[in-house]
């Protein structure tokens, strides 16, 4: 199958330190490259692929301190997708809603995963206006809030399986945080839930230019009043394994709706257990009293911390190779492309040859029952 996938520009594909998104698209392209297909990235020109990549930019827009505004590079990169659209059979835009009014030619061929919130204001009359591009969540609780649209199911996200190193035991007596210094994700709450807890807590998060006054203010303090707390900054994809791997548990106290928090399956791939809140996409992600403990109060967070060593890592590790590889991940995003009008059309389809401990997705699909991800692709 020819396939383009289209990566935001902010970051490269891989990101180099922080980028969820970026980071998705770059899994995704390598494991439908190994699968056998013929993929082609557009995205930034410092991204690492072994699909033939488009560059649409230099650099990763984050980056190149030149750029002030990015969507007149995303326009640009539209343009070269339009000229080249005919050569693929499914276009996956990852790009949010940029490219619909000139895409419209290709909705029988067009996918986008919905990577941001779906609850903001401004979103409910735009897909009202645009009911019919095919539409891919990356959680149920993600959905919730968005008009009647053209969705293709639920795919959770998924990593390579040798991606990050499994730990029988943690070598560290800490706990973690990974991600951004913002208020929906709960630095401050991450901060009181170890203090409460007796236990030593590292930062691993970047600072955008949005949230410094937020650092400045609310975290800086918090941080140098407790002599238990460190702040390590953002760090790259290698550090990671040691980071998450080594601690007792990742805590995850975000208070906004999150569409799917990639941190988890990075702490799972590492047999971390996850104390998360009870928000978004958490309570699918999160297996409770197997992969991690879904709360819903500091409180709560802070007792379930004296019991994260009741929890088996290696059950972790299996729960994340059972639910959140890159393999099977690439294996729902197949299915789901085979539902795509100009894919259904066609007379025959391929067998997609996988190897042989994975077994083979066999179309067409027109009869087959499809398995999108272990939440409802309704």
């Amino acid at each position: 199958m020819k396939i383009a996938q289209i990566a935001p520009l902010a970051e490269s594909c891989p990101p180099r330190l922080y980028g969820g998104t970026e980071r998705i698209v770059s899994y995704l392209t390598e494991e439908l490259v190994r699968q056998g297909h013929q993929v082609t990235l557009f995205a930034s020109g410092d991204s690492i692929t072994s699909a033939e990549l488009v560059p649409c930019s230099k650099m990763a827009l984050r980056l190149d301190h030149s750029v002030k505004d990015m969507t007149p590079h995303h326009v640009m990169m539209l343009d070269q997708v339009a000229r080249r659209a005919d050569e693929f059979d499914v276009l996956h835009f990852h790009i949010d809603h940029l490219h619909y009014p000139l895409m419209r030619p290709y909705f029988d061929r067009i996918v986008t995963t919905l990577h941001g919130r779906l609850d903001l204001p401004d979103l409910m009359p735009f897909y009202s206006a645009f009911p019919e591009p095919p539409l891919v969540s990356i959680s149920n609780a993600q959905r919730r809030p968005m008009p009647p649209v053209n969705w293709l199911g639920t795919i959770l996200h998924g990593l390579p399986a040798d991606l990050l190193t499994f730990r029988k035991a943690s070598s560290g007596d800490y706990f973690a945080f990974l991600g951004r210094i913002s208020p929906e994700k709960g630095p401050d709450k991450a901060i009181e839930i170890a203090a409460q807890a007796g236990v030593s807590l590292k930062i691993a998060a970047k600072i955008d230019a949005a949230d410094q006054r937020y650092w400045d203010q609310v975290i800086a303090p918090m941080v140098a009043a407790h002599p238990n707390v460190e702040f390590i900054g953002e760090i790259n994809e290698f550090q990671k394994a040691d980071f998450l791997g080594n601690a007792r548990a990742l805590l995850f106290p975000i208070c906004w709706p999150e569409p799917f928090g990639l941190v988890m399956i990075e702490a799972m791939a590492c047999g971390t257990p996850v104390i998360a809140l009870a928000h978004g996409s958490v309570p699918e992600v999160i297996d409770h009293g197997v992969s991690g403990f879904v709360v819903n109060s500091i409180e709560e967070a802070a007792a379930a911390a004296k019991s994260v060593g009741t929890l088996e890592r290696q059950a972790i590790r299996k729960r994340f190779e059972h639910r959140f590889t890159a393999g099977r991940m690439a294996r729902n995003y197949l299915a789901a492309y085979h539902r795509l009008p100009a894919l259904r059309q066609r007379k025959r389809l391929d067998v997609i040859a996988l190897p042989a401990n994975e077994g083979a997705i066999r179309m067409p699909m027109a009869s087959a029952s499809l398995e999108i991800s272990a939440a409802s692709a309704g």
